[in-house]
């Protein structure tokens, strides 16, 4: 959001109380309107960070297509994978507190036995589901952990892979799931109170797992597109506020319904000040969430390259010459990013609430536009 100043030099100008130009802003902002321009997209909030602070927001596009309503700095996403960090962020810190081990075999905790059918001497580890090597797949589902309960499913065996636990790489949503009910276990609270009594809370931000939590009129409208008619087509499931799970929940087991794996909702600009967070290596604006060994562990990849480290990963194509750390998310057909550089400590969050472009790229060229406007200038 920008002041109405004329534009001018970036001596005594700012946005969002921090030093960038407000030319600067309007540059990157014409980039971005560009890049619009070539693909379909419904709304687009960003938000950047530059020397671990924010210096900037801006929404692009319609809240509700339907209804013409702007999209605003002020409205909330369900910003899909990305969600799976606070997962992890929340394990951290129990992990930190001494209530449970990453090396804690998960059927310690989940009161059913996880175990590969061909492997049943490897133990599944916490860091193996956090790391996507527990050789458990989403093919049986994920939305409840019936699934893989032999109590539940005869055909439980299919959830798990053919290879050894630890010794893969399968992104599998189930996994968080899993986490997800853990938390509820070692912490004796629910899923959705935990996250928002220690982490968001905590951070001052405005966001969680449970609809009926939020204030409803926030929520940007998620959009698939839809390539016969070629009109954006709305999700409602994407806030579904599955009130008659919740009246009969069972913690530790209930978990997949507010979707450790998917679920958050949160803003651009709340989501970039978790990321920051996660830039000063568990640290933001006094308050320490997490241990800089837990930040550092969570941002190093399992097998030493730049992959899948505890639901952070390194991507080295959104900007050239630079390997950042981070998440994405896709569902419902949103499409969102959240990557920074720790050792520089800028940041990137991008959140589209429909997009559809015929040729892929679409991310890198908004990361690379708002770095090159916002970022590398100064």
């Amino acid at each position: 959001m920008r002041t109405s100043f004329l534009p001018a030099l970036c001596v005594g100008l700012f946005l969002l109380m921090h030093n960038v130009c407000l030319g600067q802003a309007q540059q990157a902002e014409d980039c971005i309107n560009s890049l619009l321009k070539q693909d379909k997209v419904a709304g687009l909030s960003v938000a950047v960070v530059k020397k671990g602070k924010i210096i900037y927001t801006h929404s692009f596009g319609l809240k509700n297509i339907e209804a013409n309503t702007p999209l605003t700095d002020n409205d909330l996403f369900r910003i899909a994978s990305i969600s799976k960090s606070f997962s992890a962020t929340a394990i951290m810190q129990l992990v930190k507190a001494k209530k449970l081990s990453l090396d804690d075999d998960v059927s310690k905790w989940l009161g059913f036995k996880v175990s590969h059918p061909q492997f049943p001497g490897i133990a599944i580890t916490v860091r193996m589901l956090l790391s996507h090597r527990s050789g458990i797949t989403d093919s049986q589902g994920y939305f409840t952990l019936d699934v893989i309960n032999p109590g539940k499913n005869p055909e439980w065996a299919k959830c798990y892979a053919d290879y050894k636990p630890g010794t893969g790489y399968k992104y599998c949503n189930l996994n968080f799931n899993l986490a997800g009910a853990i938390i509820e276990k070692v912490s004796g609270e629910r899923f959705d109170n935990y996250i928002r009594q220690h982490i968001t809370n905590p951070l001052g931000l405005y966001g969680g797992f449970c609809v009926d939590s939020l204030d409803n009129s926030r929520f940007a409208t998620l959009y698939e597109y839809d390539t016969g008619s070629g009109r954006f087509v709305p999700s409602p499931e994407a806030y579904a506020p599955r009130r008659e799970q919740i009246a009969n929940y069972t913690l530790g087991y209930s978990t997949p319904v507010f979707s450790p794996a998917g679920g958050m909702k949160i803003t651009a600009a709340d989501l970039a000040r978790y990321m920051t967070m996660h830039v000063n290596y568990g640290r933001y604006k006094g308050k320490r969430i997490i241990s800089k060994k837990s930040a550092k562990l969570m941002q190093a990849s399992i097998d030493g390259n730049y992959g899948y480290g505890l639901a952070l990963t390194a991507h080295d194509s959104l900007i050239n010459g630079k390997i950042l750390i981070g998440h994405t998310g896709s569902a419902y057909g949103l499409s969102s990013a959240m990557f920074f550089e720790p050792k520089e400590k800028f940041g990137i969050v991008a959140i589209y609430s429909g997009y559809y472009a015929e040729e892929p790229g679409g991310m890198r060229r908004l990361f690379t536009c708002l770095y090159e406007h916002l970022i590398r200038k100064k």
